[in-house]
């Protein structure tokens, strides 16, 4: 298992080492010893799986304190962009994004730490994404960031006519209107 830092602190690539025969494949995606080895040491206690079409843009959504979540995501079919917006206030990458194309293929993840909202959009016919999370949904906490916020610059790589975004999407705040209670440190 490999683990690439991104530019935003705390946001980190992980590639499992994948062993593959005529038979098909195997891969740990997730190995407790192989995280703490790497300084993470996050005790996970739910994971959520959706399934969803081409042109969906789900996001982008996060957890206010003290319920906040740090996810581990991957896909189990299909192709996915995948976002992580760093809304830590101090932080040196407060108002960035990061994307990275995560699939079936390629065995990605993308670890996002707390203080992060978290989208993704479907590029193949349909994606499957699971996630571990480290806190339980707590609805009172949710909170979101318009996907579509022309301050963010984020290219969702879906045209905008093909796009499907949920109503409650749709009525998200500006980045600047945004709820947030995150420090970065």
């Amino acid at each position: 298992m490999v683990f690439i830092k991104t530019e935003l602190p705390g946001l980190i690539i992980v590639e499992p080492t994948v062993h593959a025969d005529s038979r098909g494949y195997f891969f740990e995606s997730y190995n407790e010893n192989n995280f703490k080895a790497e300084g993470i040491d996050i005790p996970f206690v739910q994971d959520n799986q959706s399934k969803s079409s081409y042109g969906v843009i789900r996001g982008l959504h996060y957890q206010l304190n003290p319920h906040a979540q740090t996810k581990l995501v991957r896909v189990l079919s299909g192709k996915i962009l995948d976002v992580a917006l760093d809304i830590r206030v101090g932080s040196p990458t407060f108002g960035r994004s990061y994307s990275i194309e995560l699939s079936a293929e390629n065995n990605k993840q993308l670890l996002i730490p707390k203080g992060f909202a978290h989208g993704f959009s479907v590029l193949s016919n349909t994606a499957e994404v699971i996630y571990k999370c480290d806190a339980f949904y707590n609805k009172e906490s949710e909170a979101g960031i318009s996907f579509n916020d022309a301050t963010l610059q984020i290219d969702w790589l879906i045209p905008a006519e093909k796009s499907i975004i949920s109503e409650k999407d749709l009525k998200q705040p500006s980045f600047m209107n945004c709820k947030n209670n995150f420090v970065f440190g």
